[in-house]
C-alpha cells in the first residue's frame, strides 16, 4: 500500500517551520482506496509570501486542529504503507519532525516521484510537479494546496506504474544474487500469506496482506532499519499462498509463524503459550482447577505465556468466585486449606460443602474463558469467483478453515466439515476471529 502525501508549510526548514496542511491518498497499486486531508494550526504566524503562494492565511488556521490532534489519524491511515511524495525528502522530513516534537519516531519506507520520474520518464527539462504535470497533460486543480498537489501526484504515480508496474524502485544493489526480480511483477494483488526464503530454502519471514504485491514491494523499498536491509539482502526467493479471505490470511499467518518460527518474525515466532488451565473431577465429585504445561491431549480452558501469569489469574478467580485454594492448586498441605481456617472457604477441601454447589461456582469461573460462540461457519471470499472460504467454529472452539465451491451446499454442516483442514485453537486465533466478526465483513454467517 502507498500513502501519497503532500503538505503545505510555513517555510522550507523542517526544524524551524511547521505544517499548515496535509493531504493523504492511500493507493493499493491499482486505485485510491482511502483519503484524508486537513488544515493544521501551526501555532505560529504564516509568513506573508507563503500565504500569497498557498492561499492559506492565519485566519483560516485559527480553528484548525493542531498537529497533536491529528497525529493518531496520520499514523493509522499510513500504517503499513510506503510514504510517496514529489520531492519526498521535503514532505517526509516535516512529518517526521512534527512527530518528533511530540516524542514519537515516525518511520515509513519512502518513494520519491521526482527520482522515479527522472528514471522512468527521461528527457524533460524540468521535473517540478507543476512543469512535469503540464508536460504530461495532468491537470492540477489547486496548485500549492495539499489536496490538489497530492491528487496530481496520484495521477503521476499511476502514470509511472503504467511504465513499470514494479516502479523500478527495488534497488539492485544489496539484493541477493539468486533473487529473480521478475517475481515482483508476478505477485498477486489479492489477500494471502507470503514467504521470504534464504538461498537454502529456509524461511526468513512470513507475512500477510490484503494485497500481497503491494506489501512485498514495501518490504523491498524499506531501507530505514538495519534489520530491513538484512532481510532484503538475505532473501533469495519469495513464495506466497492466496487465501481470498483476509480472515484466512490472518489465521494462516498466525499458524505458519508458530510452526516455522522464522528468524525475522522475532515478535511472533515464539510459542507464546506454555501453560494451560485444565480441570478434572475428583472421585468425590469436586471440580478441580489446575495449572499444567500445555500437553498434546486435552484442551485447556485458557493458556498463558508463563506459570506466574497463570498463578495470578487463578488467585483472582479464587477470590472472585469463593473457590477453594486447595482444589485450585494453591495450597498443597493435607487437610483444610488456609482460607477455610479463616472462614473464607466453605469447606470443599474437606468435603463439608456439597460438590454440587461448589461446582456451580467453578463452572461459572471457567465459563469466562470460553468463547461463548455458537457452532457456526464464517463464509467469506474465496480465491476465485467460483469458491468461498469457510472458517468453522464447533463446540465453542476454532476447528479450522478451508474453501468450498459456490455451487456446493454451503449451508450443509457435513460438507463444511469435509472442506476444512483442522488447525489449533489458541488465544491469538480467538482474538483474530473476534476482531473479524466485529468488523461485520463476513459474506455470511451460518449457525448450526
Amino acid at each position: 500500500m502507498y500513502a501519497i502525501i503532500d503538505i503545505e508549510t510555513t517555510g522550507g526548514n523542517a526544524s524551524r517551520e511547521r505544517i499548515t496542511e496535509i493531504a493523504i491518498y492511500i493507493h493499493d497499486g491499482i486505485k485510491v482506496v482511502n483519503e484524508y486531508s486537513t488544515l493544521i494550526n501551526p501555532e505560529c504566524k504564516v509568513p506573508p509570501f507563503v500565504a500569497r503562494l498557498t492561499g492559506i492565511s492565519d485566519e483560516m488556521l485559527v480553528n484548525a486542529p493542531k498537529f497533536f490532534e491529528v497525529a493518531r489519524d496520520i499514523v493509522e491511515i499510513t500504517e503499513g504503507c510506503t510514504f510517496v511524495a514529489h520531492n519526498a525528502a521535503f514532505d517526509y522530513s516535516f512529518v517526521k519532525q512534527e512527530f518528533l516534537n511530540l516524542g514519537y519516531k515516525y518511520k515509513r519506507p519512502v518513494l520519491c516521484t521526482v527520482k522515479m520520474s527522472r528514471k522512468l520518464l527521461p528527457g524533460f527539462t524540468s521535473y517540478s510537479l507543476g512543469n512535469l504535470c503540464s508536460s504530461l497533460g495532468i491537470q492540477i486543480t489547486s496548485r500549492h494546496r495539499a489536496a490538489g498537489d497530492a491528487e496530481a501526484t496520484v495521477k503521476l504515480f499511476e502514470r509511472l506504474l503504467s511504465v513499470d508496474p514494479t516502479l523500478s524502485q527495488i534497488p539492485t544493489d544489496g539484493l541477493h544474487l539468486a533473487l529473480d526480480r521478475s517475481i515482483f511483477s508476478k505477485l498477486p494483488t489479492a489477500p494471502g500469506v507470503y514467504y521470504f526464503h534464504d538461498e537454502n530454502g529456509k524461511l526468513l519471514y512470513i507475512g500477510k496482506s490484503k494485497n500481497i504485491h503491494a506489501r512485498v514491494l514495501s518490504h523491498f523499498q524499506n531501507s530505514s532499519t538495519s534489520k530491513a536491509i538484512e532481510m532484503r539482502s538475505n532473501t533469495a526467493n519469495i513464495s506466497y499462498e492466496e487465501t481470498g479471505s483476509e480472515l484466512i490470511a490472518l489465521l494462516l499467518e498466525s499458524d505458519e509463524i508458530k510452526k516455522h518460527k522464522p528468524l525475522h518474525n522475532r515478535l511472533q515466532r515464539r510459542t507464546l503459550y506454555k501453560y494451560g488451565l485444565y480441570s478434572f473431577t475428583t472421585q468425590a465429585g469436586y471440580h478441580v482447577i489446575q495449572i499444567e504445561k500445555i500437553k498434546n491431549t486435552g484442551r485447556p480452558h485458557t493458556v498463558f505465556a508463563s506459570f506466574d501469569e497463570a498463578l495470578v489469574l487463578v488467585h483472582e478467580i479464587v477470590a472472585k468466585y469463593d473457590l477453594c485454594q486447595k482444589l485450585c492448586g494453591l495450597y498443597q498441605n493435607h487437610g483444610a486449606c488456609f482460607q477455610h481456617s479463616i472462614g473464607q472457604c466453605k469447606g470443599a477441601c474437606i468435603g463439608t460443602e456439597p460438590a454440587e454447589t461448589y461446582n456451580m461456582r467453578v463452572d461459572a469461573a471457567l465459563a469466562e474463558f470460553h468463547h461463548k460462540w455458537s457452532d457456526m461457519a464464517i463464509i467469506d471470499h474465496g480465491r476465485n469467483e467460483d469458491e468461498v472460504s469457510v472458517v468453522l467454529i464447533e463446540n465453542n472452539v476454532f476447528a479450522g478453515f478451508g474453501w468450498m465451491n459456490r455451487a456446493d451446499s454451503i449451508d450443509d454442516p457435513v460438507q463444511i466439515r469435509e472442506s476444512i483442514k483442522q488447525y489449533n485453537d489458541n488465544r491469538d486465533v480467538q482474538q483474530i476471529i473476534r476482531g473479524f466478526l466485529n468488523t461485520g465483513k463476513a459474506l455470511k454467517i451460518i449457525r448450526f
